[in-house]
């Protein structure tokens, strides 16, 4: 049997399954879901139609583009690798607010099961993409609806949160979508399922962007511009690989979030007025951003707001960008000094 799993690539291991899969999951999201709400975005502001319905498409293609990212991490024969993109099209629509985490699953399994009947048979363009759909498809009908449910658990934590006086629910509400956002869930699904605005809203954008930036900025030894575009407009989740190998990386994105959450919430009252998805969106392509902006503009015509003001501006410029930046760099100084971050650990593949 070994020698069998071995001839058909077959390595159960974290560093394949955690490591590898993960940061290539990473990246088929951020060349879909996230450059697709990029474009749409600058679509909408712009006013072009065509750039909409361009990130449209792109958007449309995230289960598929991160199925077949996570096959070809696994080093998957090309018939196998084919039949992925219906695995994951089906399986994050099945998985909701946990689509990408249960892509991840059962695309691993989709992958595998592929791989045993991979050129064994004399009608391998018949058997191989047959296995790889059926059971990717059927395990995802089985899983996938559970997976988004417990992602959607998170979105309640969030809710109770809401519940809290403005200090604590910053800071709580922060940690939460922050890690969310890095997490391999949608935290922009699981804001808007739950409708999440206002200074909830705002303290969402407050942790999102805190990891965003901060890994943009903390990595940028590492990984240069690319780097600081990827993550800091794209997505952190691109550290996921990195933070499987070494967890401790995450500390000093998660401990400006805990801070900047209730200085969102507290001193400047950042509210997200706009459309909730935007609350779990971050930095990306600045949709959170536009999202607090296009609020503003809402409070203003509904007569809530008298104007948008210069605190306003100083608030979502501290928020959004110059403390994630500062307290991320601050809070891994000690960190990199005592040795839990050492040279490469925020390294990508990019």
């Amino acid at each position: 049997m070994k020698e069998f799993l071995k001839k058909k690539n077959i390595v159960f291991s974290a560093k394949r399954y955690g490591v590898d899969a993960l940061g290539a999951m990473a990246q088929g999201l951020f060349a879909s879901l996230l450059i697709g709400t990029i474009i749409s975005t600058l679509g909408e502001q712009l006013g072009i139609p065509l750039l909409v319905t361009v990130g449209t498409y792109a958007k449309g293609a995230t289960g598929a583009a991160m199925a077949v990212s996570i096959g070809y991490a696994l080093q998957c024969p090309p018939l196998v690798l084919f039949s992925l993109a219906a695995v994951g099209m089906a399986t994050n629509e099945l998985g909701g607010a946990g689509g990408p985490l249960a892509v991840l699953i059962v695309t691993i399994v989709a992958s595998e099961c592929g791989k045993l009947v991979s050129k064994e048979t004399k009608i391998d363009i018949i058997v191989t993409p047959m296995v790889t759909i059926g059971v990717g498809v059927l395990f995802a009908l089985a899983c996938a609806p559970a997976i988004g449910q417990a992602a959607s658990s998170v979105g309640m934590a969030i809710m109770w949160a809401t519940e809290l006086q403005p200090f604590f629910m910053g800071i709580i509400v922060s940690v939460i979508m922050g890690i969310a956002l890095t997490l391999p869930i949608s935290s922009a699904a699981i804001c808007a399922a739950l409708s999440l605005t206002g200074l909830a809203g705002g303290a969402a954008v407050a942790g999102c962007c805190a990891q965003m930036v901060g890994f943009a900025v903390m990595s940028f030894k590492e990984n240069k511009w690319g780097g600081l575009f990827a993550q800091g407009i794209g997505t952190s989740m691109l550290q996921m690989g990195n933070i499987v190998k070494n967890p401790k990386i995450w500390i000093p994105p998660i401990l400006a979030s805990a801070v900047t959450g209730p200085i969102a919430t507290c001193v400047f009252r950042l509210q997200m007025n706009g459309a909730a998805v935007a609350s779990g969106m971050g930095t990306c392509g600045f949709v959170g951003q536009i999202g607090v902006y296009t609020g503003w503009i809402n409070d203003i015509a509904e007569g809530t707001k008298a104007a948008i003001t210069g605190m306003d501006w100083l608030g979502m410029v501290l928020i959004c960008f110059v403390l994630p930046a500062l307290l991320t760099v601050l809070f891994a100084m000690p960190l990199r000094k005592c040795g839990w971050i050492k040279e490469d650990d925020l390294k990508l593949d990019l």
